[in-house]
């Protein structure tokens, strides 16, 4: 059965976004995938630094802020299309003894505050050898090379500032594939971008992840939220089920318990956005979960979203779409409650099936 059950609905989709993690063979790169798409719609691609964050083994550092090389489609309207970037979570099918690859690098430091700096002031296609030069230039000293070519960058007291380095062993191969959001003829896009990947020889890596971001604009209401997550609470392991979610998959778990009991109080419902939204933004909410509301309450340019971050990954592109239209078919649920809690469905086949047949 598809992720969406037997004849799924025609439910709007609306602006959505997708990322698909794939995995470029030996030999290849997300470089690769990102001059095919290019080459198919005529467009360009530029290199640009990639902000990510991973857990750090030094003493005192929890967390290491990394800008790695990313590769943007734009058309010849400058619009871009998709972009080809690094997920930190794609390890298990990396060779880390491969020698780094010729020209491929990335940059480090404790404080995200200075990768920004470094992102607004460096020049992305520029040589590791002289890529912080510019950085080390703000803070008067200049970029010391160390061992096996990297290049430091302190202050004039010798507190660290940036370091880059090359890459680790076939870092160049993971792949997350970053469509831009798009309101029409999803699955035809969708299917495109992935026959493209299929024909270079891109696969499904090991702890490899879909996620979904839908427009979070029309989801603004306090009732809308609550319904949202009263639903999900209670059907979220019987959705991962559904869909096939990666057992591998890194970086998935459950909302904070104190969310539940938010939206479950008599007065949230009838809550202004702004207030609701006040209220949830003093939670510890994090996009490291199964659905990601982090990105509703707290919105950062250009990514004002509802992200669903369960799915598996499929190369093809029908899979991926009736999994939209299963999500998008609880979005437009929650939003039918308007300024009131609704109650939410015990069982999940029946109102998934009763909502197929009122639409179709």
């Amino acid at each position: 059965m598809s992720p969406a059950g037997h004849g799924s609905a025609p439910v709007g989709l609306g602006r959505l976004g997708v990322e698909i993690e794939l995995l470029a063979p030996k030999g290849l790169s997300r470089e690769d995938l990102a001059i095919a798409i290019a080459g198919h719609y005529g467009g360009t691609v530029r290199r640009f630094f990639h902000p990510q964050g991973e857990p750090s083994k030094a003493p005192n550092t929890p967390f290491f802020e990394n800008l790695t090389l990313g590769f943007v489609v734009e058309d010849a309207a400058g619009q871009t299309l998709a972009q080809c970037v690094d997920d930190l979570t794609l390890q298990d099918d990396l060779d880390r003894r491969h020698p780094p690859r010729a020209g491929w690098y990335r940059i480090v430091s404790d404080d995200p505050r200075l990768l920004r700096l470094t992102m607004r002031h460096t020049d992305a296609t520029a040589p590791l050898r002289t890529v912080l030069d510019p950085i080390a230039a703000m803070f008067g000293t200049e970029p010391v090379e160390g061992q096996g070519g990297m290049m430091r960058v302190a202050d004039e007291a010798g507190t660290p500032v940036v370091l880059g380095a090359p890459l680790p062993g076939e870092r160049e191969r993971p792949c997350e594939l970053v469509t831009a959001p798009i309101e029409s003829d999803h699955l035809r896009h969708w299917e495109t971008l992935l026959t493209m990947a299929r024909s270079l020889g891109f696969t499904i890596p090991v702890e490899g992840a879909i996620h979904l971001h839908f427009d979070a604009a029309p989801l603004c209401k306090a009732a809308t939220v609550a319904n949202l997550v009263r639903f999900l609470s209670r059907h979220g392991e019987a959705l991962k089920t559904r869909v096939g979610t990666n057992p591998r998959c890194r970086r998935l778990g459950s909302w904070p318990v104190e969310l539940n009991r938010l939206v479950a109080s008599p007065d949230f419902a009838g809550l202004d956005w702004e207030t609701a939204r006040a209220e949830l933004g003093k939670l510890a909410l994090t996009k490291y979960c199964d659905f990601n509301l982090r990105n509703l309450v707290h919105p950062v340019a250009h990514k004002h979203t509802f992200e669903v971050r369960i799915l598996p990954v499929w190369l093809e592109g029908r899979p991926l779409f009736d999994a939209a239209v299963l999500f998008a078919t609880i979005l437009q649920w929650a939003r039918e409650g308007d300024s009131r809690l609704q109650v939410v469905p015990e069982d999940l086949e029946g109102f998934l099936n009763a909502r197929s047949a009122a639409c179709g």
